[in-house]
């Protein structure tokens, strides 16, 4: 049991305003694993406070200290990584292997990047008569979510930090926990006081008051669309800025010169990565009408070599989902596919044997999908994949376009250039051409209701930044 009783504010562990307790539950065992203590929304204001009193000075720090510091956090987060994946297996179900790589690696990885972006980045450049100052935007409140918890944090914090920006961090309360093992990080490396600040609870509470906050100069929020419309809502009283990386319903679209074997079975691990629960999942399936039943085939088989149980086991392969709520939410889904009229190809809404204790849900494929229904056109978060048929390719584009969201898409070809030309035409914020692999370095954001704003690599240090003109 990990008991975080405490707000980090100011450079101290502080007591919280009130007495009660948030449960962190254990995905695979339904058991509680830690609590946390509720902040309240004078505990988000005292924070706001210890990062304004903090900015002036910090803003004008060298930028040498500020990369030595992302350094030290780095490797602070590496010290503890085997720990932290533990943690976040834990707290949100991923596999103990893949926890290891990407929930406990990625971070490590992200935060040494924004030290050595700072040596090249242009923060002044000359324009005629004009010097083009990049300056910190201010007090950033940091709001993230529990799906890759870390990983979303330190795509936040490392590029403000580097900017010169102080931060209030408002991790997600279903996983919250890695996020004090990063707070201890820093205030061992002896960040200055108010710099960076944790106050945990629950977004309605202690998001809201810090989006609505007069002295949040911005607010990067990492979550639902439902949620990131609120926090526009409350961040448009004070006119601050706004980043939100927000939902996906992403189409992966195979076109009938690809190698078909491997682009359905690589498809089907990019949907189900995480146990389906990533925004930028390929849960749309785009395959040529006349191979909808080998695509049928192939994906039902590469599906069920998806094994369910809990994180920590060694054979596990496909991990629970968060909690109670999310699994129901997603056995919704599953029934509404089969009402709807979907193909049923293997999974279903019903309980995976053996597994009395956590969250799972069968992985599901459903084949001959309508481009309308619920299932293709809302995002899941589980492990459900749609394999929808298309007659051209224009009609392939014009079906992954029509959705509300896009984040992220694929395409697979055996004609580069051919593949190419379709990912420009899709209204996404990435497309992964043959199934390339992840580029930390490169932008990470959305068109439409996916959101605003980008992250990773020089741009998510541009997100953090004011830009002004003095002429001479």
């Amino acid at each position: 049991m990990i008991v975080r009783g405490q707000h980090y504010i100011g450079g101290a562990w502080v007591a919280p305003g009130t007495s009660e307790m948030i449960d962190v539950i254990n995905a695979s065992t339904e058991e509680v694993m830690g609590r946390i203590a509720a902040g309240s929304a004078d505990d988000a204001r005292k924070a706001v406070a210890a990062a304004k009193a903090a900015f002036e000075s910090w803003s004008t720090t060298p930028l040498e200290v500020r990369a030595e510091f992302l350094r030290k956090f780095s490797a602070g987060l590496a010290a503890r990584a085997d720990e932290l994946a533990e943690l976040i297996a834990g707290e949100v179900g991923m596999p103990i292997k893949l926890s290891k790589m990407i929930q406990a690696g990625l971070p490590i990885m992200t935060m040494a990047s924004y030290a050595d972006i700072l040596k090249d980045f242009p923060f002044e450049e000359r324009i005629g008569n004009s010097i083009v100052m990049r300056e910190p935007v201010g007090v950033v409140a940091c709001i993230t979510p529990w799906n890759y918890p870390l990983h979303q944090i330190v795509n936040k914090v490392g590029p403000a930090i580097a900017t010169g920006c102080t931060i209030v961090l408002k991790p997600s309360e279903v996983a919250p926990l890695n996020a004090y093992v990063l707070a201890d990080i820093v205030h061992e490396a002896g960040l200055p006081a108010g710099v960076f600040n944790l106050v945990g609870g629950t977004g309605p509470v202690v998001g809201e008051a810090l989006a609505s906050h007069p002295d949040v100069d911005m607010v990067s929020f990492t979550g639902s669309t439902r949620a990131g419309r609120r926090v526009s809502e409350l961040a448009a009283q004070s006119v601050k800025r706004v980043a939100l990386e927000l939902g996906g319903k992403s189409a992966n679209i195979i076109l009938d010169d690809a190698d078909f074997e491997k682009a359905v079975a690589r498809g089907v691990g990019n949907c189900y990565a995480n146990s389906g629960q990533t925004c930028s999942a390929h849960t749309r399936m785009l395959v040529p009408k006349a191979k909808m039943a080998d695509a049928a085939r192939i994906a039902k088989a590469t599906a069920e070599t998806f094994t369910l149980g809990d994180a920590m086991g060694e054979k596990t392969k496909l991990g629970p989902l968060i909690s109670a709520a999310q699994r129901d939410r997603v056995r919704g889904y599953i029934r509404k596919g089969v009402e709807e009229g979907a193909e049923l190809v293997t999974g279903g809404a019903d309980a995976p044997e053996g597994l009395d204790k956590g969250y799972f849900v069968k992985p599901t494929v459903f084949a001959n999908v309508s481009p309308k229904m619920t299932i293709a056109q809302e995002e899941i978060f589980g492990p459900v994949l749609s394999i929808i048929p298309y007659d051209t390719e224009d009609d392939a584009i014009r079906i992954a376009n029509d959705s509300i969201y896009g984040l992220a898409g694929g395409v697979w070809s055996g004609d580069p250039e051919r593949a190419r030309r379709v990912a420009k035409r899709m209204r996404t914020g990435q497309v992964d051409i043959n199934g390339a692999s992840y580029n930390p370095m490169a932008p990470f954001g959305g068109y439409k209701q996916s959101g605003h704003g980008r992250e990773m690599g020089k741009y998510g240090i541009e997100e953090f930044l004011e830009v002004k003109s003095v002429q001479v």
